[in-house]
């Protein structure tokens, strides 16, 4: 399923010609993944890992696992550059694509809190322009329920963005392409994963707030959480390390590194880099509300149903539960990341890896958080498929 996914260019940019996709580096092995190497969890753990990484063609990986009563496992696999062969570090930063949108809707429950807005604002009230915007109410946005199409599946938008992936994007011009098509149902009665909803969400932030939306979250959501390796820069700068990241049109197809496209046109649905150090407390942080209070957390958590077949995760305010687990997922060029929560364990798993290809019609931290779940919590296995609406 394509809950959060900021989907990526058009065909034409993924058929260029790259290297054969592979994972063929040894494993690096953290100190804690060294100390627990003997146990048979780590051993399963890491053998369903490689597992998928060989069969789906994955680059690289991060992977942490933290679980009450029970040992770390921080392991990385295959490279981080195909080019020179350096293979993955824990250290790295990589992007995180619609894990952006946990920290958007975090900053805007903030000013929930402050009294600052209501869930129940209508968007008109805030952004201009938007279609029907005084029946669509902030909540609906953050929940995905407003019936606004999705930019970056406008066709248009498509054929832009693969003319020049590298172009600068500013929120309004995003808006523009969702603007121009009607909505697709009345706001509140379905769910379709759009990232206009998120893009509406930082301009509120921005407007209420009075300050850019990157300044709201570093100074009230990053610095007090002291996640210093978590960052929302303003275009393609990526700061050092961090891993290539590659795209493709198919997992044994040729690769193209996109790691210098420009990620402006995900914004405030799309656009972060963090660490696996930092995912990890994240994690914790937003399933708990350790920033917001009991009550608006609660509002949070209305995990309402999607209503996709097949899918049986819920989605609440800029976050999903899947069997438990409490968290996001996100997609982007060259980078997929999931980090997840399981409240009833205090169990915690973070995957990064430096590709966003699908492989027989799942994301590729899908998978490996479904080896992972079925080793750790075979009572909680995470798996969310594929939503058919792109």
């Amino acid at each position: 399923m394509k809950l959060p996914r900021a989907r990526r260019a058009a065909a034409t940019m993924m058929a260029m010609v790259g290297l054969l996709a592979g994972c063929g580096a040894p494993a690096t092995v953290s100190l804690a993944a060294a100390r627990g190497a003997g146990s048979s969890r780590s051993v399963q753990l890491t053998k369903a890992i490689r597992r998928v990484m060989r069969e789906a063609s994955i680059p690289g990986a991060i992977v942490g696992v933290w679980q009450g009563g029970k040992a770390p496992y921080v392991q990385t696999f295959g490279v981080r550059n195909r080019a020179t062969g350096r293979p993955m570090l824990t250290s790295l930063y990589m992007r995180v694509g619609s894990e952006t949108k946990t920290f958007t809707v975090t900053a805007l429950l903030q000013l929930v809190d402050r009294k600052k807005i209501g869930l129940d604002d209508p968007i008109a009230r805030y952004v201009q322009g938007v279609p029907d915007g005084t029946a669509i109410t902030l909540r609906e946005l953050a929940d995905m329920r407003s019936g606004l199409y999705n930019y970056t599946n406008d066709p248009a938008w498509q054929e832009a963005f693969g003319r020049n992936p590298y172009r600068q994007w500013l929120p309004r011009q995003l808006l523009a392409y969702s603007f121009s098509h009607p909505l697709m149902f009345k706001p509140g009665t379905k769910f379709f994963y759009s990232n206009t909803n998120t893009i509406l969400l930082g301009l509120v932030v921005e407007k209420v707030a009075r300050l850019p939306l990157a300044t709201f979250i570093k100074r009230y959501v990053l610095r007090p959480e002291h996640l210093a390796h978590t960052v929302f820069p303003p275009g393609a700068q990526f700061p050092a390390p961090h891993a290539q990241g590659y795209a493709g049109p198919s997992p044994k197809g040729p690769l193209v590194n996109v790691t210098n496209w420009n990620p402006s046109w995900g914004w405030a649905a799309g656009a972060m880099i963090s660490t696996l150090g930092d995912l990890r407390n994240w994690a914790r942080i937003v399933a708990t509300g350790e920033l917001l209070t009991p009550a608006t957390q609660k509002q949070r958590e209305r995990f309402l149903p999607t209503g996709i077949r097949g899918v049986r995760a819920g989605y609440g305010l800029g976050l999903f539960k899947d069997n438990g687990w409490i968290g996001h997922n996100g997609s982007l060029p060259g980078y997929q990341s999931l980090t997840i929560y399981l409240p009833s364990k205090r169990a915690t798993v973070v995957v990064l890896v430096n590709s966003d290809i699908n492989y027989q019609g799942s994301e590729l931290t899908t998978l490996l958080g479904e080896a992972i779940t079925k080793i750790i919590t075979p009572h909680h296995v995470y798996y969310l498929p594929p939503s058919p609406q792109g």
